[in-house]
């Protein structure tokens, strides 16, 4: 006998359901195969549970389009970062700048290497770091680094920036959809399992064939194993 299979993604426990209420709208209560007190509560419900739905997925595909904008601001304002502290290391060395210029940079000892800027945080302290050290200097009278001026280099982080709180605020809402989707999954199972039993307990004295084919009418899904397929397709 072919097995009862319930729906393992959000979009078939939709389809599940909304099949259910349909069929539910279109035939008195008296005839459905199903209680009335369900059908109630399948209305509600499947109008929260899909609403719930489409914004996680909303909210997850605007993330990831908006990802490719975000990695290139990232990658952006590490060029920048890199290339405004190299071209102060190579003043410095020249002595078109004078000795301690690194340390407005929070460098001691003269010369600095490059940070590695692996990370969003990483991106983040250095960029505030040259920002603050730049503004530091011309209150000290400094001629200012060029080529990337502090102006250009700012455009790009803050640019970065805004990148970064709208990826945090996309994934937050997501996390927020997921987590609310995930509880609502398990009252949708719930509910699919009992209207499945009262459809089945409903046509459970017909023969099974005609049993099964009432059944689906209403959402139910059947899976023959392989030997049961074998001799369907045999006959």
């Amino acid at each position: 006998m072919p097995y009862r299979r319930l729906p393992n993604t959000d979009a078939a426990r939709i389809r599940a359901m909304e099949q259910a209420l349909k069929i539910g709208k279109e035939i008195p209560p008296f005839k459905l195969a199903y209680s009335s007190e369900l059908f109630v509560k399948l209305q509600a419900f499947l109008t929260t549970f899909t609403n719930t739905y489409q914004l996680q997925r909303q909210s997850y595909n605007k993330q990831v389009e908006s990802n490719k904008g975000y990695q290139e601001d990232l990658k952006r304002a590490k060029t920048y970062i890199t290339h405004f502290l190299r071209v102060m290391n190579m003043a410095v060395q020249r002595n078109d700048l004078r000795s301690d210029t690194p340390q407005f940079f929070g460098f001691n000892n003269g010369h600095s290497s490059l940070p590695a800027l692996h990370s969003e945080k990483d991106v983040i302290y250095w960029g505030k770091k040259i920002m603050e050290g730049e503004n530091a200097r011309m209150r000290a009278g400094r001629t200012p680094i060029t080529n990337p001026t502090m102006a250009v280099v700012k455009v790009h982080f803050e640019n970065f920036m805004d990148a970064f709180h709208f990826q945090k605020t996309m994934h937050k809402k997501t996390s927020e959809y997921s987590e609310e989707i995930a509880e609502l999954r398990k009252e949708a199972d719930k509910l699919i399992v009992k209207i499945w039993n009262e459809v089945e307990d409903t046509f459970s004295g017909m023969p099974e064939e005609e049993k099964r084919k009432k059944s689906e009418k209403y959402g139910l899904v059947y899976v023959f194993r392989k030997n049961e397929l074998q001799k369907v397709n045999d006959n």
